[in-house]
Formats: structure tokens, sequence, C-alpha cells
């Protein structure tokens, strides 16, 4: 219980909760272990359940004319499916796809919506961290519609360094293994796309790769090629 309660004092859902309200909805949580490539839930499912990552890796896609479109990933310290949270009957708009071998912790609603009577702060909380999900979301259609094929695979790298980058001495590394395919299915082009703008990248010594790592070695180099 108290890894749990660890994890919860950096999720931004349940930052502001104080001690004893932690204490009061971990035990609510329940941990499952998922092998990889398991589907949590699929596009047009009934959505009951709240997810936060202790470890592993989770993709969400949605399939357009027989291809996927990664729309998000997650990994230990993240969540997903707070809409479900709002309001009972929604369906997922999405499908969810575990990458890794994971360790997940779920909600049910019907559970989180009676703490959430007894914690007012937690609404707003919920309703700022779903707005900021709200914002990504509008940033990626924006991208999609007027940047280039080349500046959305360099913004989603450079997003990718921010988020799960982590700073060394002559760079930032991004902690997580990725395809050339995978990164094609994130900007919606093709794996060739991909693998040509990463060899340019890696010729102008602004990364590096190694067994699907990215190193970014120029940070600021690779925004400013954002256009």
């Amino acid at each position: 219980m108290s890894k749990l309660i660890s994890l919860l004092r950096h999720v931004p859902l349940f930052q502001d909760l104080s001690a004893a309200e932690l204490e009061t909805i971990a035990p609510l949580f329940v941990e499952r272990k998922y092998k990889k490539g398991t589907i949590l839930f699929f596009e047009g499912d009934a959505g009951e359940e709240f997810f936060l990552i202790q470890s592993g890796v989770v993709k969400v896609y949605r399939i357009d004319n027989a291809k996927e479109i990664i729309l998000s990933l997650f990994r230990g310290g993240d969540f997903f499916g707070e809409m479900s949270l709002i309001q009972k009957g929604l369906q997922r708009s999405a499908t969810a796809e575990t990458m890794d071998n994971c360790s997940i912790y779920t909600l049910v609603r019907s559970e989180f919506y009676h703490f959430m009577e007894r914690t007012p702060k937690l609404c707003l909380r919920l309703l700022e961290v779903t707005m900021e999900r709200l914002r990504k979301t509008n940033e990626q259609i924006y991208d999609l519609t007027f940047l280039d094929v080349r500046s959305r695979i360099i913004k989603t790298i450079f997003r990718l360094s921010e988020q799960y980058g982590q700073p060394k001495t002559n760079g930032t590394f991004i902690n997580m293994k990725l395809t050339h395919q995978q990164l094609a299915n994130m900007v919606g082009t093709v794996r060739e796309s991909v693998t040509k703008v990463l060899q340019e990248l890696q010729e102008d010594h602004i990364i590096t790769i190694d067994k699907k790592f990215i190193f970014v070695r120029d940070v600021e180099g690779l925004k400013k090629m954002i256009h």
C-alpha cells in the first residue's frame, strides 16, 4: 500500500490530497498484471475504469482504414481513462494496449465517485487535468493539419524528450524504446519517412539512436528545427 501511496503523490490528479485522504483512496485501487500485447479496452467499450501505471508502457490508438494511429503513449507514473470518472456510460474513444509487461492500478468509477463527493477539491483537479489533456489533443490536431511530415516527426521527438527525457551531461535520454513504425504511427506517416528524418538528424549530430532508444544531443537545435 505504501508503494501505491508514494505513486499517487506524484500523480497530478491526486497531488493536492492530504496524507489521510491518500490513505483513504489507496485501498480503492486494484493492482493487476498484464502481459505485453494485452488489450485493456477497445474503442467503443463502456468506460468504467481509471488506469494508473506502476510499470510498463501502454499505447492508446485508433484504427483508420486499417492503419494504426497512436494518440498517446503512457508509462510508469502516467494515468489514462480519466474521462470515465466524470460521466457514467461513456464509450471509450480509442483502444489501449500494453507494449510491455505492465503492472497497473485500476479504479472503478463507482468507488471514485463516492470518494469525490467527500473531496470537492478533487473535482477541480479532475477538471484541470481533463482540460490539459484536451489542450494537448488540440495541439496534435493542429500539428497534423498545418505541419509537414518532417516537422511533425521532429516535434514528436522533442515532445518525447520533454515528457520522458532523462537529463545527461551531454544531452537528454528518452527512456522509451520506440520502433520507426511506432513513431510513424504517432505522426501519421509511413515508416520510410521516419527512417529518413532520423538518419538526417543523426548525420547532423542532433540525435543518436541505440537499440531503439533515442538520445537527443542538442535539444535546442532540435526545437529550432520545428517549423
